[in-house]
């Protein structure tokens, strides 16, 4: 057994010391669940400011511990782990969201250790790290659960487990990926935070539906990973935003959302020689990160997200939920529009710059083509039928509506792009801005027509 996974195993086993907080009941003692998260981490900290060398220190030690011959790694660890619980215990965040996540961090670690000596695959790391995290997830929050309300709770809270479950391991996954190996600490609280918010909106499906979600996620997921349209990132990305999408929306949500990741994936190799040639092709082979993916879908996970709270019922005003179903589809329209033109539109004659209509080099930021004009629009068009065939609430009116806010997105990337991108803005902040502006237009317009009509 190599000393990373020794290292990860003895983290595990620190993970597994929450399950005392259920043990004490919580809600009924919050400050003695206070003193023993207290307790058991003094005793941690205490003992790793001691440990300075030696094998207890080899042990525990991340590489850069030893530059300053202290356990950083295990005393930040465990202090995020305190923070939380202690969020948990004077709260509405659960204990049980809260020993779910420490646990699926500590042995989804333990997983991609094990992996790590078999294989240098990192597709492979990464499931071993979903899987374990996900299953030990599951396994304590139900132990956790048990503890504090008794067997007979489990069983129906299995589903939401294992969506939350499941999508604190993607997140988890992908942090890893994007930050440093070491940043746990980072990764735990985002990842404790992400489950608070997900379990307030309490998802009602069931156990059988959220098993086809995830194989349907990852099976999209994969593909594009294998057809190089995305990078690890990028699919840990897609998978966590389509699973969000199905369990908080439905499939028609995902229908539409997907449309833009497969065409807008597949676009990006659209005469790649070309675009290599002229110096405007996608980097990594075409394939797009998790920032690319963020910047082109933050807006409609929020939108996904806000239509899930209003249907809780948990939104100050109580918004009617099909506004954000539009916002959804306006800023997908957005991605898909902007995608299609700049990857489509790049190869054809010299663009113009949008603001003054004179020729510029390929690739340059607002630089617009007609060819590109129109591929936006066919664009945006496709996310419109795919909307107006799935969702009753979406008549021709609404397609239509949906159309032209991918357009005007689509118009306030290029606007963006000739203005403010290089100098304020990077690529992705003008995505994100241009979706947000699809989708603000697309439910502003849906609510002057209903006020009007």
């Amino acid at each position: 057994m190599t000393a990373p996974v020794r290292r990860a195993g003895v983290f595990a086993v620190l993970c597994t010391l929450t399950l005392a907080v259920p043990i004490v009941g919580p809600r009924a003692a919050t400050p003695i669940a206070a003193v023993v998260l207290l307790s058991i981490a003094a005793v941690v900290l205490l003992g790793a400011f001691a440990v300075t060398d030696g094998p207890l220190f080899d042990l525990l030690a991340y590489p850069g511990d030893y530059e300053d011959n202290r356990l950083y790694g295990l005393i930040t660890f465990v202090l995020a782990g305190v923070a939380l619980g202690l969020i948990s215990v004077t709260s509405s965040m659960s204990v049980t969201v809260f020993v779910g996540t420490v646990l699926l961090i500590g042995y989804g670690n333990v997983g991609e250790q094990l992996a790590r000596q078999r294989t240098d695959d990192d597709v492979v790391h990464v499931t071993a790290f979903c899987l374990f995290a996900t299953t030990v997830a599951v396994a304590g929050m139900a132990a956790s659960m048990s503890l504090e309300q008794g067997a007979t709770v489990v069983a129906p809270q299995l589903p939401a487990m294992l969506f939350l479950a499941a999508c604190g391991a993607l997140l988890a996954a992908l942090l890893r990926d994007v930050l440093f190996l070491y940043d746990d600490p980072v990764v735990m609280l985002s990842v404790g935070l992400l489950l608070w918010l997900l379990a307030e909106l309490e998802p009602a499906l069931g156990i059988v539906e959220i098993l086809a979600a995830l194989a349907i996620t990852v099976a999209f997921g994969y593909a594009s990973y294998a057809l190089e349209t995305a990078s690890i990132a990028g699919m840990l990305t897609g998978i966590l935003l389509g699973l969000l999408t199905i369990v908080l929306g439905g499939y028609g949500w995902f229908a539409v959302l997907i449309s833009f990741f497969a065409i807008g994936g597949l676009s990006t190799k659209f005469r790649y020689e070309k675009k290599e040639a002229l110096g405007v092709a996608e980097d990594n082979n075409g394939a797009r990160g998790s920032g690319n993916v963020l910047g082109n879908a933050a807006v409609a996970l929020a939108a996904v997200l806000g239509y899930a709270a209003s249907s809780a019922t948990l939104l100050p005003g109580d918004p009617e939920p099909t506004l954000f179903l539009f916002a959804f589809a306006g800023s997908v329209a957005t991605a898909m529009s902007d995608t299609l033109s700049s990857e489509i539109g790049s190869v054809f004659e010299t663009p113009r710059l949008i603001t003054t209509f004179e020729p510029v080099e390929p690739g340059t930021d607002g630089g617009v083509t007609w060819q590109g004009e129109v591929a936006g629009i066919v664009g945006a068009a496709v996310v419109a039928g795919i909307a107006y065939a799935l969702f009753a609430d979406v008549d021709p009116l609404g397609a239509a509506i949906i159309v032209a806010a991918g357009f005007v997105g689509m118009t306030v990337d290029s606007l963006l792009g000739a203005t403010l991108e290089g100098s304020v803005l990077g690529n992705q902040g003008v995505n994100f801005l241009a979706t947000l502006s699809g989708a603000l237009i697309c439910a502003l317009l849906v609510l002057s027509f209903a006020v009007l009509g």
